[in-house]
């Protein structure tokens, strides 16, 4: 029997069935669990989550009823059947039930986080070597020559490094690309984005490379699409249409014929179009039949596309590609994009914000304890309508006593230099 209770009643001991509220406010990666531990039961207390559905079949209830009425139940037979669950893939992380967000790094792991300016200049010599290396690999693609992943391994483990140094430099740097290009760099953009969200649900180094390889190579039946269709830049006909939704098997059919291509990457370039829902395509998986890999390729996949120019549609600024995935009911694994949130923030590097003082800024960098709190840059007063001294502020420094008050659309304000603001660090 469910039951939907304030969250201050909770006690140890109860079943946790889901959580209400902002998902970004949920302090867990998993809810149906036996809430056992105090430090669980305090950070659900902290994070403002206003009612819980718990499970008295499963756990304990509230020992006498508050006045005011009772809570409100609901039978099992009431919600919609769950999906059967698929055999866990190896690469499922191994999280504790009721662990925080954000599992502390391996001691060792990866190197220690740097600023965005000293990553900068790294960032962007790789991004050229990348484009490089990805662009004579794809250009064998559609010659149909084999594809020797081996190749990949060097430019897998760059970006990893670089991720680790500071994921926002390469991960913003990598959406600026252009519509002649983007076929290519979209694949460098996935992989660096496939490596900072394994780091973040909390696979292990080896797993986040494997997870970047498969970003990297998730695309590669585009190369198999007739160059007219690619490159179309008006809204592509049914039969078009039909023509780019076989690009996921042609990509399978290239990997599996060249050989040498982990599972990993084979199963992400064949589903990374599917839909929690059931309504992706091209096998209509649904749920957990869908594995966590291709879940993340979904999410990461998604995001750099519609945050690039492309062909046939100009970018999305960053913060409203988030806010507008996050409304995307039945497309993304609620838990997965959660996580990919807190990788490139509410308000990724490159976002126009408005802070409580009146003034505009662009994003910097990202706070990983406070992600309501980025390094932004200052330039613009909307009380004057004027540019004003450019200013960098750390809004989670207590000195600093402005915040961000929510997004702006840089295409409202008519700016369309935003990348030269935030790219001199």
């Amino acid at each position: 029997m469910l039951k939907k209770i304030p969250t201050q009643q909770v006690e140890l001991g109860m079943f946790l069935q889901s959580m209400e509220g902002s998902w970004l406010s949920h302090p867990f990666w998993k809810t149906k669990f036996v809430l056992r531990d105090q430090a669980d039961l305090d950070a659900l207390l902290r994070s403002g989550v206003p009612a819980v559905w718990i499970d008295v079949s499963k756990g304990a209830d509230l020992a006498a009823e508050e006045p005011g009425g009772p809570p409100t139940d609901l039978a099992a037979a009431d919600l919609p059947a769950a999906a059967p669950a698929a055999p866990v893939a190896p690469l499922e992380p191994q999280l504790p039930l009721g662990s925080p967000i954000n599992p502390p790094p391996k001691p060792g792991a990866r190197a220690a986080r740097v600023t965005m300016g000293a990553e900068m200049e790294q960032a962007t010599l790789l991004m050229n070597r990348s484009r490089e290396q990805i662009t004579a690999l794809f250009g064998e693609a559609r010659m149909g020559n084999a594809i020797n992943s081996e190749q990949c391994q060097p430019l897998v483990e760059e970006i990893a490094n670089s991720v680790a140094r500071n994921p926002s430099a390469l991960i913003s740097l990598a959406r600026l690309k252009t519509k002649d290009d983007y076929t290519y760099m979209h694949s460098v953009a996935v992989c660096a984005l496939m490596v900072s969200l394994s780091r973040q649900l909390g696979l292990d180094e080896d797993q986040a490379r494997e997870a970047g390889m498969a970003g990297l190579l998730h695309d590669i039946g585009k190369m198999a699409m007739p160059l007219e269709i690619l490159n179309k830049t008006g809204a592509l006909t049914d039969a078009e249409f039909t023509v780019i939704r076989s690009h996921p098997v042609r990509g399978y059919q290239m990997l599996k014929e060249s050989g040498g291509v982990s599972a990993s990457a084979l199963d992400v370039c064949l589903h990374h179009h599917e839909k929690m829902d059931g309504t992706g395509y091209p096998q209509k998986l649904k749920g957990e039949q869908i594995s966590l890999l291709a879940r993340m390729g979904s999410v990461c996949d998604v995001y750099d596309a519609i945050t690039s120019t492309r062909p046939y549609k100009a970018a999305w600024d960053p913060a409203g590609s988030i806010q507008r995935m996050a409304q995307w009911t039945g497309q993304f694994d609620p838990v997965v994009f959660k996580a990919f949130v807190m990788c490139v923030g509410i308000y990724p590097v490159g976002s126009l914000v408005k802070l409580e003082s009146g003034r505009l800024a662009v994003v910097l960098d990202l706070n990983s304890q406070n992600l309501a709190a980025p390094v932004v840059r200052v330039f613009y007063s909307t009380r004057s309508k004027l540019p004003i001294s450019v200013q960098t502020l750390d809004l989670s420094d207590a000195a600093v006593t402005d915040r961000v008050v929510g997004r702006e659309s840089p295409q409202d304000w008519g700016f369309t230099h935003l990348d030269e603001i935030w790219r001199k660090v």
